[in-house]
């Protein structure tokens, strides 16, 4: 029988900065953000955010749990489309409030637009036009979100 995943208390800077508990801190809305990177290479996937029940979730499971603020659900990453996220490293920052994962993904892409990264687009640096337009960094889908989600809406709030 597995026992569940418990954070400690959090009782002093040294115990949170310099100590070996797990003592996460969530936000006000009971979250905290987590960075999720390819284990191969490095390249930054996506930032999405934990609530406790998903942090529990990952660390059992080795695979990425998030909560998603746009439907309030926890969600498995891939759980629909089959690119799981597999944990090869959890790491949290040294005031515990922030995740770093480093994770493999079969079929290589992480965004539910389809492309690898979701930061699949640069913004322009210096001086010019307010507005900015922004430059395609992928130029290809690893796949096809309608094949994998069908006609559903995007999760993404406007």
């Amino acid at each position: 029988m597995n026992t569940p995943v418990e954070f400690h208390t959090r009782n002093s800077i040294e115990q949170v900065e310099e100590g070996k508990d797990l003592a996460p801190r969530f936000d006000a809305q009971g979250l905290m953000p987590c960075v999720t990177t390819a284990a191969q290479t490095g390249e930054v996937l996506m930032l999405g955010y934990m609530n406790a029940e998903a942090l529990r979730k990952t660390i059992e499971t080795g695979e990425a749990h998030y909560w998603s603020r746009s439907r309030q659900v926890l969600w498995h990453k891939g759980a629909t489309s089959g690119l799981v996220q597999k944990v090869v490293e959890l790491r949290i920052d040294d005031d515990q409030d922030t995740v770093w994962l480093r994770v493999e993904i079969p079929g290589d892409a992480s965004c539910h637009v389809g492309y690898r990264s979701c930061f699949y687009r640069s913004v322009p640096l210096g001086p010019g036009d307010f507005q900015r337009t922004l430059k395609f960094e992928e130029t290809r889908k690893t796949f096809d979100p309608k094949k994998v989600y069908g006609d559903a809406p995007n999760p993404t709030k406007l």
